[in-house]
């Protein structure tokens, strides 16, 4: 009886760690999309400005969902806990966009990818998460393939070390992202994915408003191109709204290195969104850096 109940739960903790590793297969297509549409609008608008808004609809779009699926039982607890979040990830979004007015999406996407080598620092620093040398391997091995394409495949560029500004701007950004992760499991209480998300969201929307008022109060909301508000609506709806309760649900059944690991396939889903939206292949050397860090993902999973 209890080998069969041991079974039992080995099956369950299985069954969830693959519920896990589904919403980040998803989180990593979607986020995705925000880098070439967010290049395409990030000269026209403040950054604070533009997540100012996509927070308040992400909020709202959430707020929905949980009001038509039990409600937010309990989400007032420690309130403190959803404004160190929502100032973290708000943080990171400000910064991705301020980034993209000058770095390239893929590039910015390879920057993305470092993002598991800082979530595995932070996960060991807040919650004593172990990595095991296969999973330090295949965080190198991402690493070097994000190095690649952050310096063009250019070997002379790597060693003078010749990193854009744009560049520079969100891997600070990043860094905020990537402690982000071990916070959700840290802080949570036990709330649904979603009410943890409403929370997380409507903070965010006020730090945001607060910090961007005269950016808010500055900007020509009639006069703003078509291409700011699709921005805008991906990143409220699918960069924001979706990928945040996808990150808590998967936050919540797999390490941080791992929930993060998924970002290795973010710089080959900028290709294929380039692509889409009519943009040209990058060079051959630069697709050379994507395979290796969709590689890494694979090295990774293999560790399950």
């Amino acid at each position: 009886m209890g080998a069969a109940m041991a079974g039992s739960g080995i099956l369950t903790l299985r069954a969830e760690a693959l519920r896990g590793h589904g919403a980040m297969l998803l989180f990593s297509a979607l986020v995705a999309g925000s880098f070439p549409l967010g290049a395409a609008a990030a000269n026209d608008i403040a950054p604070l400005a533009l997540n100012a808004v996509r927070f308040w609809v992400a909020a709202g779009i959430v707020g929905i969902g949980v009001a038509l699926t039990g409600g937010a039982r309990g989400a007032g607890a420690a309130p403190w806990r959803y404004i160190v979040l929502g100032t973290v990830f708000a943080t990171y979004f400000v910064l991705m966009f301020e980034g993209l007015k000058t770095a390239a999406p893929v590039s910015a996407a390879a920057v993305f990818t470092l993002t598991p080598v800082m979530a595995a620092g932070f996960g060991w620093l807040l919650l004593r998460q172990v990595t095991t040398p296969r999973i330090a391997g295949a965080l190198a091995l991402g690493a070097l393939g994000a190095l690649w394409v952050i310096f063009d495949a250019d070997w002379a560029a790597l060693r003078r070390f010749e990193v854009g500004r744009g560049e520079w701007i969100y891997l600070a950004g990043c860094a905020a992202h990537a402690l982000y992760t071990p916070l959700v499991r840290m802080l949570n209480r036990g709330e649904r994915a979603a009410v943890f998300t409403f929370g997380t969201l409507v903070a965010g929307a006020c730090v945001v408003s607060l910090v961007g008022a005269p950016a808010l109060a500055a900007t020509d909301w009639s006069a703003l191109p078509p291409r700011v508000w699709v921005a805008i609506g991906y990143t409220a709806v699918f960069a924001s709204a979706a990928t945040f309760t996808l990150l808590q649900f998967a936050t919540l059944r797999l390490p941080a290195a791992k929930v993060m690991a998924y970002t290795y396939l973010v710089p080959a889903w900028v290709t294929l969104w380039s692509l889409a939206l009519g943009q040209p292949a990058p060079p051959l050397g630069i697709l050379v850096g994507v395979a290796l860090t969709v590689g890494a993902l694979g090295l990774l999973l293999k560790a399950d």
